[in-house]
């Protein structure tokens, strides 16, 4: 029931999606640069697709990663032991605010919609993390679709480092049910109100 679910939400969610993209998108767009951004993500089976996003962080982000990290040894280790930085100079100031409250993330509706990701399920991850990840000893990934929240999503995302995502994924997995996934929903509601996301 996993996927004719995601597709019934989706459809009844796009009437409210749609236009607060398009608000959200314009707001982006006022500091300059692209109002979207799109990312190579692996999806089931390995399988790779644009992931897309409202942009958070500034144009040519990745060259502004490279030079930090050649420069500051500390915010390299960071970066290679969390895959993410506490204090990340990339991120624009609508950015914050957009990650605070996850809304960047609503344009992975049409992600959804496409059959590349689930409402629920594992944080999809670069293409540059694959092996990283398997390195760890996830398997469990790559049965799934990945989502636009799920457990690490809601519990791990500020405090757990790269590797840890492989527990989150293997329970969640193991414990597959509709019923876990709506109750992963209900949470991820409180998650957006509360501002918690990173």
């Amino acid at each position: 029931m996993k996927r004719p679910f995601d597709l019934a939400l989706a459809l009844l969610a796009l009437p409210v999606c749609l236009p607060a993209i398009a608000l959200l998108w314009a707001l982006v767009r006022l500091e300059g640069g692209p109002g979207f951004f799109s990312q190579a993500r692996v999806g089931r089976g390995g399988r790779v697709f644009a992931c897309w996003k409202l942009r958070t962080m500034v144009p040519e982000a990745e060259k502004v990663l490279a030079e930090l990290c050649a420069r500051d040894p500390q915010a390299a280790r960071e970066w290679q032991t969390n895959q993410k930085l506490a204090r990340d100079p990339r991120i624009t100031r609508i950015g914050a605010v957009l990650r605070a409250t996850s809304l960047d993330e609503l344009p992975q509706i049409l992600n959804v919609l496409k059959g590349d990701m689930s409402f629920v399920g594992p944080r999809p991850f670069m293409t540059s993390q694959e092996r990283q990840y398997r390195e760890g000893g996830g398997s469990a990934y790559f049965h799934l679709r990945p989502g636009i929240t799920g457990p690490w999503q809601i519990d791990g995302r500020g405090a757990t480092a790269f590797v840890d995502r492989v527990r989150y994924d293997t329970a969640y997995w193991q414990r597959l049910s509709l019923a876990g996934d709506l109750r992963l929903l209900a949470r991820t509601v409180g998650v957006v109100l509360g501002r918690t996301g990173q």
